[in-house]
């Protein structure tokens, strides 16, 4: 007889459904091979620890015995946490998508006893609302159509199929000119809204590879209006509730178009990427706004986010923090004007006035601080009482009960976070973050390595799931960073080793392109390949870049003619849609304009240091930065090859293409020879 099964799991979201009447199963050959035999159809629900809405759901539905009764009688009933295998989110959040519904979390599939899908949601109201059928009227629904419209669901499944497989074969097309990339970022600037930044109205995501494109746009072109597009953005989310003013951190989206009432839920990939662009923008603006949110956001990352270490040391990243506490989303991020006045006194008048609050509050009775309404800038003097009151309520509000944590441990994201942590600590000059870079990179190779190969997913001392195309490409590119930030050659060997892997067991050897999965993952229904951005960049996107960068440190031309091969593959789908496409089309723009500078001499001494700074100082999105220190020397394709100190003096050389600069000894001059750049 079944029963729940969800208690044998590590995720953090499979085990929030363990005590659920529902008969839940993970997925797998058992769950699969249950719903042959009983000839039951599955019911595929897949979700995250931090999500709002799974967690309503769950309350309404789930975990209401009858509704379980009927899931139970007519499904054999799975759950995916969508963190842990983004591979089956992938294709059936495609699948919902090709049946002509907007995609999300939690989602609800209808799938045979096969896996293959032919109908589904997202979120179902345990009761009629919102315009949607309540659940449990849905379940009878396709019940009775899977019984006696057997037909029907044939008809979908061969839809889906074939479209699935469509979209794994892209037309190609004849490349991204730079021509092309700046008429696609003219068509973006129209769509940021220039009163409050962010793409359209709500609600609003961060978007992070769109803004970078925006923002390569402004320094390929100097032109004022992408600068300002990005600047109001990130100043809007900055000093909006979408970012938590007392501990760090930016929360996954805003519910509004003015960036203040977020779902409170944090997730690193956001963060990471915001790092990571803030830390760009600031240095071609020095806002002094960017430079302070980079620090707080990594100081709560390593107050908070720190995963415990497994046996062989580091340490990785946790994945989330929950939207809800005490069963209420955003309960311990919000305030109201009596609690600010008892715990700040004197300096609430103050205080209130530069955070919105309020006796009505601005959401729900309650109030979310942001700085949004007083455009005015403090003093110095008040922004020391700022700063103490910030603390003050800081220290208060630990004592209530926290968002749970989803301390998962995810290579991907890992990966965007070490490469962001690696820029961050070089152009701001804080040695610590960078060894916080480094334990990441420790605990992913030593603890979520297995034979060779690494996996997804970590969790009290258990692996689970084989690596995905994005796991590989972002800690590629993290071992690249740390190769740059470091200078250690077992970086960028790791990278080599990581690109062997892949080429070996994604890449599509007849089409060209890496899948998502590998080729010894036997538990999907379809191998995806895309380069379509989601909630994280795409990992053939990202590969462009890693590839990319790889030519023009070892000169091996195998790298470059690969990273063309992908530009062009999926160049095809920018006549679809280039909204998706920004970690392409990034890469794009690197690959056919990369900066090399090139500084020769021994890292440790001053001149060296000098000449590096110069260059972290400098906003050079596609800058490929070599160290060239006593006993190593550049590949022979390499235009600077041979080149060195001058007199004994460390000396710096900016290559484009075939053609280097005359050696650059002094940092003021490097500085004022990279202004035109």
């Amino acid at each position: 007889m079944s029963r729940n099964l969800l208690g044998q799991e590590t995720s953090p979201y499979l085990l929030q459904h363990a005590d659920n009447p529902v008969h839940w199963h993970a997925w797998g050959d058992a769950a699969l091979n249950e719903a042959r035999a009983q000839d039951k159809p599955i019911l595929l629900s897949i979700g995250y620890a931090a999500c709002h809405w799974c967690h309503v759901m769950a309350h309404e539905s789930f975990e209401n015995d009858a509704i379980a009764a009927l899931m139970n009688e007519h499904f054999v009933n799975i759950k995916v946490d969508r963190e842990e295998r983004p591979d089956l989110d992938t294709i059936y959040q495609t699948a919902l998508a090709l049946l002509g519904e907007q995609g999300g979390w939690p989602l609800t599939m209808f799938l045979t006893p096969k896996g293959e899908p032919f109908w589904g949601g997202t979120y179902f109201p345990a009761t009629p609302r919102y315009g949607r059928p309540g659940f449990p009227d849905l379940l009878r629904a396709v019940s009775k159509v899977y019984r006696a419209e057997p037909e029907r669901v044939t008809k979908n499944v061969a839809a889906i199929g074939d479209a699935l497989g469509k979209l794994s074969r892209p037309t190609g097309g004849a490349g991204i000119p730079i021509g092309m990339i700046d008429r696609i970022a003219e068509r973006l600037l129209r769509e940021v809204d220039p009163y409050h930044g962010g793409i359209g109205g709500a609600p609003k995501f961060p978007q992070a590879g769109i803004f970078e494109l925006l923002w390569r746009a402004y320094r390929r072109s100097g032109d004022n209006p992408y600068r300002d597009a990005v600047a109001t953005t990130l100043t809007a989310m900055c000093q909006g509730g979408i970012y938590d003013h007392l501990g760090g951190g930016f929360a996954r989206y805003s519910t509004d178009e003015r960036w203040l009432a977020p779902h409170f839920e944090k997730m690193l990939y956001d963060n990471a990427e915001l790092v990571d662009l803030l830390t760009q923008v600031w240095q071609g603006t020095r806002d002094p706004l960017y430079a302070t949110r980079v620090a707080e956001t990594i100081a709560w990352l390593e107050r908070e986010m720190v995963a415990p270490n497994a046996a062989k040391g580091g340490g990785g990243f946790s994945a989330t923090i929950d939207a809800d506490s005490e069963g209420e989303e955003g309960k311990f991020y919000v305030w109201t004007e009596a609690e600010i006045d008892a715990l700040l006194g004197a300096d609430a008048a103050l205080f209130k006035s530069f955070y919105d609050v309020t006796p009505a509050g601005n959401w729900e009775g309650h109030t979310i601080l942001n700085r949004r309404a007083n455009a005015n800038d403090p003093d110095a003097t008040q922004e020391a009482v700022l700063a103490k009151c910030r603390k003050t309520l800081f220290d208060a509000r630990a004592k209530r009960i926290p968002p749970g944590l989803d301390d998962k441990v995810l290579a991907d994201w890992n990966g965007l976070m070490i490469a962001a942590l690696c820029r961050a600590a070089l152009v701001f000059d804080r040695k610590e973050w960078l060894a916080l870079a480094r334990g990441a990179f420790v605990f992913v190779t030593g603890s979520m390595t297995e034979g060779g190969r690494l996996r997804h997913a970590w969790r009290k001392g258990r692996l689970a799931h084989p690596a995905t195309l994005d796991d590989y490409a972002n800690m590629i590119r993290a071992a690249l960073a740390l190769h740059e930030a470091t200078g250690e050659d077992g970086y960028m060997a790791q990278a080599h080793a990581w690109v062997d892997v892949v080429d070996r067991h994604y890449w599509d050897r007849e089409a060209g392109g890496y899948f998502f999965t590998a080729d010894d993952t036997t538990d999907v229904i379809a191998r995806t390949k895309t380069a379509s951005d989601n909630a994280v960049p795409s990992g053939n996107g990202t590969m462009v870049g890693v590839l990319t960068r790889l030519y023009h440190l070892t000169g091996d031309a195998a790298y470059r003619a690969r990273a063309e091969a992908l530009v062009a593959l999926f160049s095809g789908d920018l006549q679809r849609s280039f909204f998706p496409l920004g970690t392409l089309i990034n890469n794009a723009e690197f690959l056919q304009s990369p900066l090399q500078i090139v500084v020769a001499g021994p890292r440790e001494k001053k001149a060296t240091r000098s000449l590096l700074r110069a260059v972290y100082d400098a906003a050079l999105p596609n800058a490929v930065i070599a160290v060239v220190a006593d006993g190593t020397t550049l590949p022979p394709r390499h235009p600077a090859h041979g080149k060195g100190p001058v007199d004994g003096k460390p000396a710096a050389y900016i290559c484009r293409g075939p053609t280097c600069s005359l050696p650059l000894t002094g940092a003021a001059q490097l500085a004022e020879a990279l202004k035109d750049e």
